[in-house]
């Protein structure tokens, strides 16, 4: 057991500095025992039905495919039964897309004239779930064949560990910090690497990233203001995504501020507690106080979509279902109609830094995990109509 040291025989720097290596080396040592000694994350294969699912296509389908040769064999068969990894899925979405009638069926991509969909998740309220349905939204855009890009604006990295890179143990790569700091930023195509999930990359976060937070108060200008840092940044690979994600911290400072100013929607998550909503509303009040400032500043706000979305949504909590009708009452068709539901399913999956896509069904109690899943699915197809709203799509 470690010993404790008294508050009062001790300064309290030297105690934060003490307890937070502590942290930092018991971290580093569940980390490394608990992955690969490369550190390297996998993702794990997709049975016939479910990729039959993901490409759209029925299994009979599936297997005149493959009897034709339209589409190779996976290279996993086991007891007559076809496994196929999310590249071959991937593959199989170009091979099958270069013969469709129909364009964008299989590979749902933007055209020349569809702009970027730039999606900010921000609540200054922590455990609204900001991290985990972004991560969510990644994934099962991935998974439908879109080419999606995660920018994680908290330099606490959640969402960078959730996609394989742990800020815990020292990386040496570069993080969006380098893209949007004032002192000689790299260009956004450096930074950006992909995952392990195929049609997923990310710009990844550090703790250093927090210096932004300084270093605008200080330099930013007319000539430079902080309000365009992101969004120049992004500017910059906008031609290689058809969708990005940012995860913003659970505060409002520049780094909210400066991905307001580069997203064309928002989502606030939201979780129905009084504390949750009266939280919010302070929230929103500041953030339409900033945002009126950086206007006069000379940005140009200009949204999409502002929608609520409900997280951690317990259908049988009364209490919570109140809340919830007070908000759609309030709001109406501002709160999205899917909500992420409550569960022990995505509660496991996250702990061990997967997303509901990630788990294998027979792993844990069936009811448990569709519900889960369709409860993620319906958010995300969701925003999949949203944004092909704003693509003017049919």
């Amino acid at each position: 057991m470690i010993p404790v040291t008294p508050l009062a025989n001790e300064k309290p720097s030297a105690l934060a500095t003490d307890i937070s290596e502590r942290l930092n080396a018991a971290i580093r040592e569940h980390l490394l025992s608990a992955f690969a000694p490369d550190s390297t994350k996998t993702l794990r294969s997709f049975s016939a039905p479910e990729a039959a699912d993901l490409l759209g296509v029925s299994g009979q389908f599936m297997r005149k495919l493959h009897a034709e040769g339209t589409i190779p064999e996976p290279e996993d068969v086991r007891g007559g039964r076809r496994y196929y990894t999310a590249q071959e899925i991937w593959d199989a979405r170009e091979i099958l897309e270069k013969s469709s009638r129909k364009k964008g069926r299989y590979l749902p991509r933007r055209s020349g004239d569809e702009k970027l969909q730039v999606w900010q998740l921000m609540n200054f309220k922590g455990g609204s779930s900001k991290s985990t349905t972004s991560i969510h939204l990644a994934h099962y855009f991935a998974l439908r064949g879109y080419r999606v890009l995660v920018v994680d604006l908290d330099p606490q990295g959640s969402l960078t560990s959730m996609c394989g890179i742990s800020p815990e143990i020292e990386f040496d790569g570069l993080t969006v910090y380098d893209a949007i700091r004032y002192d000689e930023p790299v260009s956004m195509a450096d930074v950006v690497v992909p995952t392990y999930f195929p049609g997923l990359s990310i710009a990844p976060a550090r703790l250093l990233l927090s210096e932004f937070e300084t270093e605008s108060a200080v330099h930013s200008n007319p000539d430079q203001p902080f309000f365009t840092r992101i969004r120049n940044a992004l500017s910059q690979v906008e031609d290689e995504f058809d969708l990005v994600l940012m995860d913003s911290p659970p505060q409002l400072g520049f780094l909210t501020i400066a991905g307001m100013a580069a997203a064309s929607s928002l989502i606030v998550p939201l979780t129905p507690s009084m504390l949750d909503v009266s939280s919010t509303a302070q929230f929103l009040e500041l953030a339409g106080a900033y945002m009126g400032v950086i206007e006069d500043a000379g940005a140009t706000l200009q949204y999409d979509h502002f929608k609520f979305l409900i997280t951690r949504d317990e259908p049988t909590d009364v209490p919570s279902q109140q809340l919830t009708s007070f908000m759609r009452a309030l709001f109406q068709d501002r709160v999205m109609s899917a909500t992420a539901v409550k569960s022990t399913a995505i509660g496991d999956a996250t702990m061990l830094k997967q997303s509901i896509y990630e788990v294998v069904r027979s792993e844990m109690t069936r009811a448990t995990y569709d519900r889960a899943k369709g409860s993620m699915d319906a958010v995300g197809h969701e925003v999949e109509a949203m944004i092909h709203q704003s693509w003017r799509r049919k």
